[in-house]
């Protein structure tokens, strides 16, 4: 009997492995929210972690459903009416409720999660003093609104990207603005108390936990491959019948900037602690890491490997420089050094890549990442200025002083997060048992 070869449509196989792999990017890039998780309660007091951890979880829970029913219309919207082209408000808003295929919805989740990692880096700025309710309510309108214009004024196709604006990742469209929305949130919050002296001088608030910061920054860093390389999101295309790669031609380069960019970046935050005060400071190379991710994020489709080294390696460099001038000269307490990570590292590598491109320098490619990030920073700070400067008239922006030292886990959530540490023991008969192993009822 003749047999004849398996026929297979080709473009069934190219939807089926492109979609398996942006899933499992974006399920890489939903686990950062973890890393974000350790990494802000590793470096609040003790008597905060409760209260950032439910701030965490409340990001992904309000935010995405809000980025699902508003934000991601939205950002379509944006880009249409920015971009020249016709738009439909109707038609935008049934893409994302109501598509022609569910597998439509793939896409959509591709894009939540960039948006709720841009929403949770706030929570690390305005540590131990914010409301929940506040932050909260900022988290909706970044959802709806603030991030979703971002990106309708780049990847949807807006002004900026008509403009030449690259941005391979959300190096500035995720991280350069959630750190900068981070960083007027503080500003506006004003600092924990006791952080500054009447002299202008600082004091040092240490996190808890050293141990719980690295754990956040590997995790991050392990999902941020899922955010680089998997924005590489096609992985085969159809031409003339036949399989070809299509946005992966570029995924060797993505990943080995990844990797460079990383490295460098925990180099140069550690290397200028060195350099400065004698020694490695932990939470600088933790952190330097990410500045270094970050700030080759934009570019890392286009870089010389050159480019992802040193550009990595001079985010790390900043990152201390930036926080000690935030901290000695400006007095605003970021806690989690939100700006210095995401906010001035992304900044930084967005207006670099022209410097470091596959295809060389181009002076217009230089004015169009300026413009870009100029565009996204006034937007940003407006925005958060006016929904923080409102709710701070309202009087709802930070807890009270008491409660601030008390700490927002008891006042805001009823819970003592670590109850076995400098508390008594509860006993099952209700007796309580003090630091001798006796009752107070015997």
């Amino acid at each position: 009997m003749l047999t004849l070869p398996l026929q297979v449509d080709p473009a069934v196989i190219v939807e089926g492995v492109n979609l398996l792999w942006v899933l499992v990017g974006t399920f890489l890039i939903f686990f950062m929210h973890a890393g974000f998780a350790m990494l802000e309660a590793g470096q609040v007091r003790s008597k905060n972690v409760a209260n950032q951890l439910t701030k965490n979880m409340l990001t992904w829970s309000v935010g995405v459903i809000v980025f699902f029913l508003v934000g991601a219309a939205v950002s379509t919207i944006v880009g249409d009416i920015t971009g020249g082209s016709a738009y439909s408000v109707g038609g935008a808003f049934a893409d994302t409720l109501s598509p022609a295929s569910s597998n439509a919805w793939v896409g959509w989740l591709f894009g939540a999660v960039f948006a709720m990692t841009a929403a949770t880096i706030v929570s690390g700025a305005v540590a131990g003093r914010c409301k929940l309710r506040a932050y909260v309510a900022y988290t909706i309108l970044l959802a709806a609104i603030i991030y979703p214009v971002v990106v309708g004024f780049t990847w949807a196709g807006g002004m900026l990207a008509a403009l030449g604006f690259h941005d391979f990742a959300g190096g500035m469209i995720v991280h350069g603005m959630g750190g900068i929305a981070g960083l007027t949130a503080a500003w506006i919050i004003g600092p924990r108390l006791d952080r500054f002296n009447a002299d202008g001088s600082a004091n040092v608030i240490p996190g808890h936990s050293v141990t719980f910061a690295v754990l956040g920054t590997l995790i991050l860093a392990f999902g941020w491959y899922g955010f680089n390389v998997a924005t590489a999101a096609t992985v085969f295309a159809v031409e003339d019948g036949q399989l070809v790669l299509g946005a992966f031609q570029s995924v060797g380069r993505v990943a080995l900037i990844t990797t460079l960019g990383m490295a460098a970046g925990a180099i140069g935050a550690g290397g200028l602690s060195l350099i400065r005060t004698k020694k490695v400071d932990t939470l600088y190379v933790a952190n330097g890491m990410l500045a270094g991710l970050v700030a080759i994020t934009s570019s890392a489709d286009d870089l010389v490997w050159t480019g992802g080294l040193i550009i990595g390696l001079l985010a790390g460099a900043q990152l201390p420089l930036v926080f000690e001038f935030l901290e000695k000269r400006l007095q605003i307490d970021d806690v989690c050094a939100v700006f210095p990570v995401h906010g001035s590292a992304g900044i930084l590598g967005a207006i670099l890549y022209p410097f470091f491109a596959v295809s060389g320098f181009s002076v217009s490619q230089l004015i169009a990442q300026l413009a870009g990030v100029g565009v996204i920073a006034v937007w940003t700070i407006a925005a958060t200025v006016v929904v923080f400067g409102v709710i701070k008239a309202l009087g709802e922006a930070r807890v009270s002083a008491e409660h601030e030292r008390e700490g927002l886990d008891i006042s805001e959530h009823g819970v003592d997060t670590y109850p076995e540490f400098g508390q008594p023991d509860t006993l099952t008969d209700g007796g309580i048992r003090t630091d001798g192993g006796v009752c107070d009822d015997e």
